[in-house]
């Protein structure tokens, strides 16, 4: 049972805080152990502190939190796994980098990646877009011999600005129901913010961090760093062609896509409804990343000169490493859900009511330190949303512009209670300082801009 005497939740952030730092950064434990570690940690610190919390539930909790991640990541990092292996190994990311490179210029590799990433971004979740497009920054760093920290930062860009400001992005979606905002007001108002914060984010960070940090490319998801180098020395004949290599990205893009628009578009056309139970399903990210998988693995057979158990056991080793991947990315959502269940949420937006700052300034306040302290941008734009949706009344400008400020402020600063930290260094193959200098300034110069873009449109156009 928990102890009945005044408690703040912000002491057990900052005991999650030091445990995190001195397990990962300090003794250097493997990510999966040392975020265990903490969770459970924090998970007893609630037992002790939170009503309605007992000491058993500190371990049922982390294994439940970590069973949801897995639930939601575990087939989807699996499948992308062997999606990247293939597409490396056939030559298909190289067909695709030689063909960006061939349109835009080997000098603008990196304006190609953050295109395609904030482009398909707007149907494709943010993981799902990274899981599809690592691949190519990886192979385009092999081929150029340099920039791969501009190249994921790019990727990452795109993906994160459109995950938190363009509907039909669940985030982003769900706060503009919350609020009571008309759908294509939000998507509009929301590439306008978008645009601005993927550029600052993406392209003018990217460049910087690039000229600050070299980072090498290392061995991940399966595939060795000589065989990348190897790949990229290929000759134009002896890898698949556009339309083939391209295949698993459009395969997972267009299905995904498809109940998107199903979804987003049936109350316009009602016809729409008798398709719907099977683009459900293969609309699926799950179903739809296997579908792919097996696409980018039939071509990976049959551009090699190999033998089908060779294959098999080259598709083992990548779920291996994927396997490997999805732990580490659900324990650290599982370590910020135990933070979450300390009550920091609702104790950090009470502390911000009736602070006398614009409402606009106000949820982006509130959405940013409960990201921090929780970890989750949905979680944090969810809550936020909640205690703003009463306030709508007062603004002299949009509500559409709330939403923004929201998605802005729950996308700052992602760490190691965020899963998305967890996902951007092991599929990049990143060190955790090499992760902080490039995700998490990334995110959080997202946050700032799109907050910046925010004032600065309902200045000028108040819309209402």
């Amino acid at each position: 049972m928990a102890v009945e005497f005044a408690h703040s939740p912000l002491l057990t952030f900052a005991i999650g805080l030091v445990l995190v730092v001195l397990l990962l950064v300090v003794w250097d434990l493997p990510a999966f152990v040392g975020l265990t570690i903490a969770a459970f940690t924090v998970g007893l610190v609630n037992a002790v502190f939170v009503q309605d919390f007992s000491f058993g539930e500190a371990a049922t909790r982390t294994a439940t939190a970590f069973g949801n991640g897995m639930a939601g990541i575990g087939i989807p990092i699996l499948m992308a796994a062997v999606i990247g292996k293939s597409m490396l190994e056939s030559g298909s990311a190289q067909r695709i980098v030689r063909s960006f490179q061939s349109v835009v210029g080997e000098e603008n590799s990196d304006i190609a990646l953050w295109g395609s990433s904030t482009v398909l971004a707007i149907p494709v979740f943010f993981d799902s877009v990274f899981y599809l497009l690592a691949p190519l920054a990886r192979s385009m760093r092999a081929r150029r011999g340099k920039n791969y920290a501009l190249y994921l930062v790019v990727v990452g860009a795109g993906a994160a600005t459109a995950h938190v400001f363009v509907p039909p992005t669940p985030g982003p979606l769900a706060v503009a129901s919350e609020i009571g905002v008309n759908l294509g007001m939000t998507i509009a108002v929301g590439i306008a913010v978008a645009i601005p914060a993927a550029v600052m984010g993406g392209l003018v960070y990217g460049r910087f961090i690039n000229g600050v940090v070299d980072i090498p490319l290392r061995d991940s998801m399966g595939t060795t760093t000589e065989e990348l180098e190897e790949r990229a020395k290929q000759s134009s004949a002896s890898i698949p062609g556009v339309l083939e290599s391209s295949l698993p990205i459009i395969l997972a893009v267009v299905l995904v896509a498809s109940f998107t628009f199903v979804d987003s578009f049936e109350s316009v056309y009602p016809t729409l409804s008798s398709v719907k139970p099977a683009v459900a399903f293969i609309g699926d990210k799950n179903v739809a990343l296997t579908i792919a998988a097996i696409a980018a693995a039939l071509t990976y057979l049959r551009w090699n000169d190999i033998s089908r158990s060779i294959w098999e056991d080259e598709l083992t080793e990548a779920l291996k490493s994927g396997g490997n991947i999805a732990a580490i990315t659900a324990m650290g959502g599982a370590f910020g859900a135990l933070l979450a269940a300390s009550g920091i949420g609702s104790y950090i937006a009470g502390a911000f009511e009736g602070i006398g700052i614009p409402l606009i300034v106000t949820a982006w306040l509130i959405a940013a330190v409960i990201r921090i302290a929780q970890g989750s941008a949905t979680a944090a734009m969810l809550t936020t949303a909640g205690i703003m949706a009463p306030l709508t009344g007062q603004l002299a400008v949009h509500s559409a512009y709330l939403v923004m400020a929201i998605g802005a402020g729950g996308n700052i600063f992602s760490w190691y209670n965020d899963s998305g930290f967890w996902l951007f260094k092991e599929i990049g193959g990143l060190t955790q300082a090499e992760t902080l200098k490039t995700w998490t300034v990334l995110t959080t110069i997202i946050s700032v801009t799109g907050l910046i873009a925010v004032l600065v449109y309902s200045s000028f156009f108040p819309l209402a």
